[in-house]
């Protein structure tokens, strides 16, 4: 890498903290791009080369990921959505069921025993919310999967 490729990726790397950071707080594009020192349109950019997903796929994976967290340990759905950071539930249960593969109310009746009894670790793996393919299994099933209970 070059002097200037390390020197964008520090950039990217504030942004990307901030994000971690700040998910609940409303956060745009610019106000990331800002933090990195680039324009919005080449932060983007360069974040999704940098990353494999947009800015906003990443904040939004960051929101769905605490509000898995919360509604585990028992928030309701609109506690959850709006708690880290939404403010349409509509959009946010949608997203929620986009990414983890099945609604927020359906993640919360869940069982979620398999994530206790797992090294933070691997609950942290298992849990962390990706892009569903529809072909792929809902975090649930391969949670219990991994704790190696049955399938319900």
């Amino acid at each position: 890498m070059t002097p200037l490729e390390l020197e964008n990726l520090a950039h990217l790397r504030r942004a990307r903290d901030l994000i971690d950071r700040d998910y609940a707080k409303p956060l745009d594009v610019p106000t990331m791009a800002q933090r990195a020192l680039m324009s919005p349109a080449h932060f983007s950019r360069s974040f999704r080369a940098a990353y494999g997903e947009t800015p906003y796929a990443y904040l939004m994976t960051r929101r769905i990921e605490r509000a898995m967290a919360l509604l585990r340990e028992g928030a309701s759905v609109t506690d959850a959505c709006f708690a880290v950071g939404c403010t349409s539930l509509g959009s946010f249960s949608s997203r929620f069921a986009e990414v983890v593969g099945e609604t927020p109310s359906a993640y919360a009746r869940g069982e979620h025993t398999a994530v206790t009894a797992m090294p933070a670790c691997l609950a942290k793996t298992y849990t962390r919310p990706a892009r569903f393919p529809t072909a792929e299994r809902p975090a649930s099933s391969r949670i219990r999967e991994a704790a190696g209970i049955p399938a319900a």
